[in-house]
């Protein structure tokens, strides 16, 4: 794209350039006077900074410039912009870090990637974390972040955590819970679970420790990245993996369901049937309430078919419960001494306590038998219908 191409889609997609900074004063000025080539369309939240930023700002009296009173996280500045990026008729954001990292002329990546999609999307750069400089501690926090995104998101990026970024305003989240460096991760993962596509673009990127200033805080900001993930790990496989789980299957006849999530799912047919066994292995097991977060977990770490096995596991749903009690509690009667007839008693969750041991044996036997049987049918239904994928 020729400068003013760029000039001119920014213009029309209304897109501003965001800045947070806070005590940048080294390559402040390089980062503004590089944007400003492309747009004057900035937003710079000065975030409590106590070096000369304000002085510095003060030269650039056509931008907009936001001066928070005390330091308070870069997540904060971000939702400051964000929210004064939307009152001034923005659509779009790009993000730029003020350290000196990120080089302004590579706007016109993020905008040219805006305009092939032709749809709202979140953008983030995509670093050569291989390259001389790159400090260690990032290579390994960018490839930490990476795994925990793509588990919460289903969505495989190469650099999550860039600050060099395009956001579709009115996409994202309106209310947020964290203010400091883990913002940027929840802002990916939140948009991304409102199902808006996001994807990385190559940027080039400078360490430069003469001038870089960084202000994240190894143990302390870890601690809180690593409590956020806990937290979205929780609620993707509490919430989200189920909720877009029975969004698409209403969407779909049964037919479809068995060709698109089935057949031309992602796994060879042995990894199908121990998919569905492990779901039904967990699904007849005693792990009440926890169903949905030990077969999500165990299908990662196994690298079987997350959906197949959530599928599996509903063989437990309420209507199918009673049956499931009462043939666990048969199969473990000849496994305990006593009156175990269960047949001559109310069936019920009381039933169940007073048969404990009877219950928990029973249910482990047909668990494995279920298991079994299930991923034996699947794998010779699979090996019929499609017996090229093995």
């Amino acid at each position: 794209m020729t400068l003013s191409e760029v000039q001119n889609a920014i213009s029309e997609k209304k897109i501003c350039v965001l800045i947070p900074t806070y005590n940048n004063e080294k390559t402040l000025k390089r980062v503004i006077d590089g944007v400003l080539e492309y747009t004057d369309n900035i937003i710079v939240v000065n975030d409590g900074s106590t070096d000369s930023t304000a002085q510095i700002l003060q030269n650039y009296p056509a931008i907009d410039v936001i001066s928070l009173p005390e330091n308070k996280g870069k997540g904060n500045g971000l939702r400051t912009g964000f929210k004064k990026a939307k009152q001034s008729g923005f659509d779009y954001a790009i993000t730029i870090d003020s350290d000196g990292q990120h080089y302004p002329d590579d706007i016109p990546v993020f905008v040219q990637a805006l305009l092939e999609e032709n749809e709202d999307i979140l953008l983030i750069g995509n670093r050569n974390m291989s390259q001389d400089g790159i400090p260690k501690k990032s290579s390994f926090g960018n490839r930490f972040s990476n795994f925990w995104f793509w588990f919460e998101t289903g969505i495989r990026l190469e650099d999550t955590q860039s600050g060099y970024r395009l956001y579709p305003l009115h996409k994202i989240p309106k209310k947020y819970f964290t203010p400091k460096f883990e913002f940027e991760i929840e802002i990916i993962v939140r948009t991304a679970w409102r199902h808006v596509p996001v994807k990385n673009v190559p940027i080039k990127v400078l360490y430069d420790p003469a001038e870089r200033v960084s202000h994240f805080r190894p143990f302390k900001d870890f601690t809180r990245i690593s409590i956020l993930n806990t937290i979205l790990v929780t609620i993707t496989l509490l919430y989200i993996i189920p909720r877009n789980f029975i969004n698409n299957f209403r969407k779909k006849s049964f037919r479809r369901f068995i060709k698109e999530d089935v057949l031309e799912s992602d796994g060879t047919n042995r990894t199908k049937a121990f998919s569905v066994a492990l779901g039904v292995f967990i699904g007849l097991s005693p792990f009440w309430g926890f169903q949905t977060l030990l077969v999500i977990s165990l299908s990662v770490l196994l690298k079987l078919n997350k959906v197949l096995a959530f599928v599996a596991s509903n063989v437990s749903l309420p209507p199918f419960i009673p049956f499931v009690i009462a043939a666990s509690l048969f199969l473990g009667a000849p496994f305990v001494s006593g009156d175990s007839d269960i047949f001559s008693q109310e069936l019920n969750f009381d039933l169940v306590k007073n048969n404990l041991l009877q219950y928990i044996i029973g249910s482990m036997i047909l668990a494995s038998g279920g298991s079994v049987i299930s991923g034996i049918a699947t794998f010779l239904f699979l090996n019929k219908v499609n017996p090229d994928n093995n």
